[in-house]
């Protein structure tokens, strides 16, 4: 039976005046909404590129959304009786 949904994600990207690009990343499924931060700081000596630290923050925001994600789904499957792998094993689903 095909399964097919629509998740919303809308990324906010802002710089403060210290030199500081914050993300913040929203998932919506649906029925659960899930948050990614991630930070991008540039350093003094640096020259000031927007476009750079607006990559770094909202890759970070997406990797922090993914880790959510990852043990969103370790916890689900747990619920259903599934016992989690030894640390030597890889499964699809560790982490």
């Amino acid at each position: 039976m095909p399964h097919t949904l629509e998740w919303k994600v809308r990324l906010d990207l802002f710089e403060d005046g210290d030199g500081t690009t914050k993300a913040r990343l929203v998932l919506d499924t649906g029925t659960t909404e899930l948050t990614g931060h991630g930070d991008a700081h540039c350093h003094p000596a640096d020259a000031d590129v927007p476009e750079i630290g607006d990559e770094l923050a909202a890759g970070r925001a997406l990797n922090d959304l993914a880790h959510q994600l990852l043990h969103a789904a370790e916890r689900d499957i747990e619920g259903m009786g599934t016992p989690r792998p030894h640390a030597r094993e890889n499964a699809a689903w560790s982490l």
